[in-house]
This record gives structure tokens, C-alpha cells and sequence, in this order.
């Protein structure tokens, strides 16, 4: 009897050792979905059945291949740009035939494939350390201007206007806004009564200052302050500062802007994504 019951007692060991194999089993289909898991999508499966537009990104001279929506805007461009280079929105300054507008979709900006998007950013600490000088110089100018009679009417800048409106200057349009043309802006006066021209290298993030005498390589986070005011008379047109030190001593004087790319020239040269 004792024989016979250790073995069904043995039996029943063995029974239970082999409802044990059978755990390997269900670690197997826990493994499958973890496999499965992993393989989710980052959101991009929103874009499926959308119109795309492949972009290449520059950043600090890196390059990204993007591929997005064209009918996302500029805001959510930045976003995408977030998810390439780590740099916030906030930091961006993003630029496509001058600064990207954050409230129109690429297909109104007219962005087409392999188009190249200029970003420019940096640190918080380093935006921080260059913007807050350049905070107080600006609300010392506008203080300071607010004190004196219209520029145009000072005898610094007579000496110039009163020269009358340059023979090639480009043609104005009053009470519109424009984005800065592919071109060069020729044809103005600086301040002695010279020919000077306006370039500007987004992908450097540099304003080229241009005479007959020598082209000027100016970095746009030097420039301190952008100062302008309409020529009276003439108000489809503009005067234009560029200061360029710490001090108005410094100012370069552009003269006859057409009116209709003065905000695209300080938005571009200041940029909206400082923190002032």
C-alpha cells in the first residue's frame, strides 16, 4: 500500500512540473506584445491620406529630411522642428524667403518639396546673456525719440532727403505688408548721400551692408535696435536705422525703404522669438 501510494503521489509531482512548462508559453505571448509595443506609432500616422512636402531642415549646420503636412502651419512646423533638434519653439527663428509666419500653412507660404527651411536658435542662457542688453537699449532709443522732433525733420537728415527720392529706387506700395523679396534692396541712400544696397543672408543670419566702396558682413544678433519713421511727404517710403553698438552713435542710416518691407526687415534682423 505505502508502494502504491508514493507512486501516485510521484504522478501527481510530475503532473504539476509539467503544468509548470506550460508558464514558458504565456512569457512568450507577453513577449510578442512587447514586440508590439514597441512598434507604435509617434503620432505621425495623423499625417496618413494628407498632402505631404518634403523639407530639408538646416540647423547649426545640421540637416534634417522633414516630411509634413503642407496644409500644417508654421507654429506646427516648429514643432516638428522641436522633434528633430531639441530646440523649443520659442527659441526658433525659422526662416523661408524671410521669417516664417506661425499662422499660415505651408501651402500659403508656397513651400514646395526639397525647399530649404533656415532655422536659427541657441540656448536659453546664451538668448538671455545677448537679449537683455539689447531690451534696455531699445526702450532707452524709444524714450529718447519720443523726446525729439521727427527725424526726418532734423538737419542730420536733410542734408540727404532734401536730395529728393533716388532715380532706381524700388517701387513702394503704401498701407501693405510684404515679405522681403529674393532680391537685394538697391537703390536707397545711407547717410552721406551714397548708394547702398540691402542683403540679406539668412542662412548665415547676416545683413550685407553694401556701397560702391565695400560690402559690410554684418551679424543680426549684433544689431542692437532697428529705428524707423516715414518720410514726411513721401510716407510710402521710409528712413531706417540699424544700430550696431551700444550707443546711437552707432546707427546706420538707410534711406527711402519702401514701405512695404519695413516689418519684414525688423522682424528678420530683431526676430519675434526674443523674449521682449
Amino acid at each position: 500500500m505505502d508502494t502504491e501510494a508514493k507512486q501516485k503521489e510521484a504522478e501527481q509531482l510530475c503532473g504539476d512540473a509539467e503544468g509548470g512548462d506550460a508558464e514558458p508559453t504565456t512569457g512568450t505571448d507577453v513577449g510578442d506584445a512587447t514586440t508590439q509595443d514597441s512598434s507604435i506609432s509617434n503620432g505621425d500616422d495623423a499625417d496618413d491620406g494628407q498632402e505631404m512636402v518634403d523639407l530639408k531642415i538646416i540647423w547649426n549646420k545640421n540637416k534634417y529630411d522633414l516630411k509634413i503636412p503642407v496644409d500644417n502651419t508654421g507654429a506646427q512646423l516648429k514643432e516638428r522642428i522641436h522633434s528633430l533638434t531639441g530646440l523649443p519653439p520659442a527659441m526658433q527663428k525659422v526662416m523661408y524667403k524671410g521669417l516664417l509666419p506661425e499662422d499660415k500653412t505651408l501651402r500659403e507660404i508656397k513651400i514646395t518639396n526639397g525647399a530649404k527651411i533656415m532655422v536659427v536658435g541657441s540656448t536659453i542662457n546664451d538668448v538671455l546673456a545677448v537679449n537683455t542688453p539689447k531690451e534696455v537699449i531699445q526702450q532707452e532709443v524709444k524714450a529718447e525719440e519720443n523726446k525729439k522732433e521727427p527725424l526726418c525733420r532734423q538737419k542730420q537728415h536733410r542734408k540727404v532727403l532734401d536730395k529728393g527720392k533716388p532715380d532706381d529706387i524700388m517701387a513702394s506700395v503704401k498701407g501693405t505688408k510684404e515679405r522681403l523679396p529674393t532680391v537685394p534692396l538697391s537703390g536707397m541712400f545711407n547717410k552721406s548721400g551714397g548708394k547702398v544696397r540691402l542683403t540679406f543672408k539668412l542662412e548665415q543670419d547676416q545683413l550685407w551692408i553694401g556701397t560702391k566702396e565695400r560690402t559690410e558682413k554684418v551679424p543680426m544678433g549684433s544689431i542692437k535696435n532697428v529705428v524707423t519713421e516715414p518720410i514726411e511727404g513721401h510716407e510710402d517710403y521710409y528712413m531706417m536705422a540699424f544700430q550696431l553698438g551700444p550707443t546711437e552713435a552707432s546707427q546706420y542710416w538707410v534711406y527711402w525703404v519702401p514701405a512695404q518691407f519695413v516689418d519684414a526687415i525688423k522682424d528678420t534682423v530683431l526676430g519675434k522669438w526674443q523674449y521682449f
